[in-house]
């Protein structure tokens, strides 16, 4: 059958390239001329580099989601940190006390909560499975243009090529090309923290548990490596994180043990150091006719939970599953009708997730004293709270991916 759609993605980070992925191997692929699209050159991993800064916490559930596409067990037979124990505390209690979350996988009859991954190992992996496809990747490929012709979109790229697509996929991230030509607006909220990050060497084993403390400044993330490190996610305020990032070697392990209060008693510093402004962004709409957004392209969130790259996922796999019920009922993948199926399904769950991270980093660094005991009665009972704390070990799995 010839190809009868050209569906063009924006964006080669995990979002994209899954939904390529997913697309490629639907049950209408010989129908669908898909082409990847991205400024940047091909990401590539190699097992001899240093562990990359920039990670990800994968979720079982959207490494099933990996797994489907073949994509997985290339990541974990390279490098992967499984985690089974999650640890959430406030700066005013302790590691152990009563008031800490505590997550267990063996208490949810799961086998790990989810992994530690390095994006470009993702991406990596990803593009395997793309190669032995008839997926078109065209890397250092800026968009220049991006015109509605009709039904269509005229895509034109640096090179001078023009694409005809009938539907543009933008997972081009939080400063999407494709959402600003189109003149989608998004609403801002921002956090006035910026997200430090960097790997350390605790001097106590991190056990496979992701450890979190919430600091009256943000969150103290500090997730575990297979090779024994940490990677640390410190959203903090924009001084501190520009402080973090030209102190000495020495300097800086000693501000992060302390901040961790030294649950994993003194972090030596030992990887690079990066910094992100953080604002939690929501597209509104998430689709046009012949446009739709997945992943940071259409929501932003903080980091303290881990999520983004997890909302991405689902997105991906509920927009694939949309055009694949399209497809088989003869109608036009890029109708607005059939898009708004997509955004019906995410766009609830993303806001929910964006503004329960934003109010959550809000109540841990508010200085009322009434507020932090009200927090720490909260998160005692929640340890008790049956169907919510269940409830929130699903989310934390990845729950059901549409």
């Amino acid at each position: 059958m010839n190809k009868q759609f050209e569906i063009v993605i924006v964006g080669a980070g995990v979002t994209g390239l899954t939904v390529a992925a997913l697309l490629a191997q639907s049950r209408h692929n010989d129908r669908l001329r898909l082409t990847v699209v991205d400024a940047a050159a091909r990401p590539c991993h190699r097992i001899e580099d240093d562990i990359a800064l920039r990670v990800s916490a994968i979720a079982t559930g959207c490494a099933n989601l990996l797994d489907s596409i073949g994509a997985w067990s290339k990541i974990s037979q390279t490098r992967a940190c499984g985690y089974d124990r999650m640890r959430v505390w406030d700066e005013a209690e302790t590691a152990d006390g009563a008031a800490t979350l505590r997550f267990d996988a063996a208490e949810f009859a799961a086998p790990q909560l989810g992994f530690i991954v390095e994006n470009v190992l993702v991406q990596h992996a990803i593009l395997d499975v793309l190669d032995a496809t008839d997926v078109e990747l065209l890397f250092q490929s800026p968009i220049t243009a991006l015109q509605q012709t009709g039904r269509c979109y005229q895509v034109t790229l640096h090179s001078g090529r023009l694409v005809d697509a009938d539907l543009v996929i933008g997972a081009d991230g939080a400063h999407s090309f494709v959402r600003q030509r189109v003149g989608i607006d998004t609403r801002d909220f921002p956090y006035g923290q910026t997200a430090f990050v960097t790997h350390l060497r605790p001097e106590e084993s991190h056990r496979n548990t992701a450890w979190q403390r919430f600091l009256q400044d943000g969150p103290l993330g500090m997730l575990p490596l297979n090779d024994g490190r940490i990677s640390v996610v410190w959203s903090t305020l924009d001084a501190l994180a520009d402080r973090a990032m030209s102190a000495s070697d020495e300097e800086l392990g000693e501000m992060l043990s302390e901040a961790s209060d030294h649950v994993l008693g003194s972090l030596q510093v030992a990887g690079p150091r990066g910094a992100f402004p953080l604002c939690a962004r929501h597209a509104n709409p998430y689709v046009l006719p012949g446009i739709a957004l997945i992943g940071d392209a259409a929501h932003s969130v903080h980091p303290l939970a881990g999520q983004g790259a997890n909302l991405g996922l689902q997105d991906a796999a509920t927009l694939a599953n949309v055009l694949n019920d399209a497809l088989g009922n003869r109608e036009y993948p890029g109708d607005r009708p059939v898009l708004r199926r997509y955004e019906r399904a995410r766009k609830g769950d993303n806001a929910t997730m964006l503004h329960f991270m934003t109010g959550l980093n809000r109540l841990f660094t508010t200085d009322s004293t009434l507020v932090r005991e009200l927090r720490a009665t909260g998160m005692r009972l929640f340890n008790y709270s049956g169907p919510i704390r269940d409830h929130a070990v699903k989310v934390a799995l990845g729950g059901s991916i549409r």
